[in-house]
């Protein structure tokens, strides 16, 4: 090389750390590329993009052909360094330890760091439209990536560290693919994203977070007169009606009131026409998951399930529609101080029945009442003040203000609730 000229030399070098900045860059976007967008990709017939797959496909023959490359060309920069040094500085130990600085320092900014940030920030763009020349280069060079891929696949077997083939269609875990919509949400509309977490959570909420509680369920008893029973479901405020026979725990099962109207449109009620058309008693435990339940209601082509403790004692109702809400959002049009149990005195201040639950209060009324214990207001306030309080007493939970208007049998039946919550000292502090 002593009669190349200094410029040629100078023009050589240049291009073999473009060349190498151009392997780096492949090599970091090929495996930044999100697998996801790809097969997206490859299912709308992009051509870069089943060429991107085929060589993902054989992770260990793209490696090679990347590093064969990379390195093939630094060793060809640091030697033509070398002699640009002799020839520059002279062969002095201070000529070649400068001139192996700056070959590091060049193969560094210009054939590592920026193609690989690049790489990473532009994988998708860089990865499809590299394919189309690195697929050929690697049917050039493959006797050569197959020879070394020997040595490497033996090694690796020697040591039990031999990887498992890439696929692309691998799943992903249930926290992975939380992590992604969590993540995505910029490009996800909110009422879309909503409904993905509301699905999420299905594996964590249990029946007895969403049930009807078993006092607000309304009951006939069969064995009261007639007339009672007529009056009864002719002011009833609910379609559903727990069907019994003397004894409430003795459930015959459940009624939907229109259909008996339907069917005694022209005759009158009787007790045999309520049996007739009263659905036998589904019971499941009350902490069965909703995503189990809703797949349990799909399989008994079922509607409705009365849940019960480990006891075996009624507890509520469930209903496929209250699962459906837990996903989408409550069916019915309603504002939140027009719900039964909310009433709205002033704005942020409400009146709220203690058998209320929780996730209808933080849902609702966008509060952050904890949801690890009680489920009820009710609930929650007992075991706050681990007594049965007096109306007018107040207290503050989770940062809201309560004060109990009415207790009735042992509960608290009515509280005024504050929404806006007040923080202490302290959290003012962390939130500031």
């Amino acid at each position: 090389m002593d009669d190349v000229p200094i410029g040629v030399l100078l023009s050589v070098l240049a291009v073999l750390l473009v060349l190498s900045g151009f392997f780096s860059m492949a090599e970091t976007s090929m495996m930044a590329l999100n697998r996801f967008r790809l097969k997206y990709w490859v299912e709308q017939g992009h051509h870069g993009a089943k060429l991107t797959q085929e060589l993902l496909e054989h992770t260990d023959r793209l490696l090679g052909v990347l590093l064969l490359g990379n390195n093939f060309i630094n060793a060809a920069s640091a030697a033509i360094v070398t002699v640009l040094t002799v020839r520059l500085l002279g062969r002095g130990e201070v000529a070649l330890t400068i001139g192996t600085i700056l070959v590091t320092l060049a193969i560094l900014i210009f054939s590592e760091i920026t193609p690989k940030i690049l790489g990473a920030a532009y994988s998708e763009t860089i990865a499809l439209h590299v394919s189309y020349i690195l697929v050929p280069l690697l049917r050039l060079c493959y006797p050569i990536v197959w020879f070394v891929n020997l040595f490497v696949q033996a090694l690796l077997t020697m040591t039990g560290l031999k990887p498992k083939q890439n696929n692309l269609n691998a799943g992903v875990t249930l926290e992975e693919l939380r992590v992604m919509v969590l993540e995505g949400s910029r490009f996800i509309p909110q009422k879309h994203h909503h409904i993905l977490m509301n699905l999420f959570n299905l594996t964590d909420v249990m029946v007895k977070d969403v049930m009807i509680p078993r006092s607000h369920i309304e009951g006939i008893d069969l064995s009261s007169p007639l007339e009672l029973i007529e009056q009864q479901l002719s002011t009833s405020n609910h379609t559903l009606q727990l069907i019994y026979d003397g004894d409430p725990d003795a459930v015959l099962g459940v009624l939907h009131v229109r259909k008996l109207f339907n069917q005694v449109h022209q005759e009158p009620i009787s007790i045999e026409a309520i049996k007739a058309i009263t659905d036998p008693p589904y019971f499941v435990p009350e902490n069965t998951p909703l995503f189990t339940q809703l797949n349990n209601f799909q399989e008994n082509r079922r509607k409705i399930a009365l849940v019960v403790d480990e006891y075996g004692e009624l507890q509520g109702l469930v209903s496929v529609e209250d699962i459906l809400e837990e996903i989408v959002g409550e069916f019915s049009s309603q504002l939140p101080h027009q719900n039964s149990y909310f009433t709205e005195e002033e704005k942020g201040v409400y009146l709220v029945d203690g058998s209320c639950s929780l996730r209808d209060l933080n849902r609702k009324l966008n509060t952050r009442f904890h949801l690890e214990g009680p489920r009820t207001l009710n609930g929650l306030i007992l075991e706050t003040l681990e007594d049965i309080p007096e109306p007018g007493t107040a207290l503050k939970i989770d940062g809201y203000p309560v004060e109990i208007i009415q207790t009735q049998d042992r509960m608290v039946k009515t509280v005024r609730l504050q929404t806006n919550p007040i923080l202490s000292a302290k959290q003012r502090s962390l939130n500031d």
